[in-house]
């Protein structure tokens, strides 16, 4: 594989591992602040209301709904395009862990599926490309403290 698409594998592995971690901090968080005489259950409605809590609530978890159906459908189409398998598991434990987890899981395979069938190079980034990426990630990672922080 090139060293350009092993960099990209490790990205989306760092992604995938920051994302579950992130992720799952505070959905247990959530769990263990929820009614203990609810159970799951109740902590589920819960976590559904607090998703419309307010008009800020509402735009980002509409964004993430839609950018979901979006991520989900490129990856279905991706997937019998390229011939890539258990791409239904990937989305499905997109509900269970999180899509932020799944979906940089899925470009991995998508990677070295795409590395197996060229067998050779593909052109890497270009300059500009790396620093508007690192800049861009930069900027979630920012938005994201402010989130936790929170």
């Amino acid at each position: 594989m090139a060293r350009h698409r092993q960099y990209l594998c490790l990205f989306y592995g760092l992604v995938a591992t920051i994302a579950f971690i992130a992720t799952w901090i505070e959905i247990l968080d959530h769990f263990r602040s929820a009614d203990s005489l609810a159970g799951a259950a109740g902590a589920a409605v819960r976590f559904l209301a607090d998703m419309r809590v307010n008009p800020a609530a509402r735009t980002v978890t509409l964004d993430l709904l839609l950018l979901s159906l979006a991520v989900m459908t490129f990856m279905v189409l991706e997937a019998r395009r390229l011939g890539i398998r258990f791409v239904w598991a990937y989305l499905a434990l997109g509900f269970v862990l999180a899509l932020s987890v799944t979906f940089p899981l899925f470009m991995i395979a998508r990677e070295r599926h795409l590395a197996w069938q060229e067998g050779g190079e593909t052109a890497p980034l270009v300059l500009i490309d790396g620093m508007s990426l690192a800049v861009l990630s930069a900027t979630v990672v920012a938005l994201s403290g402010c989130v936790i922080g929170g």
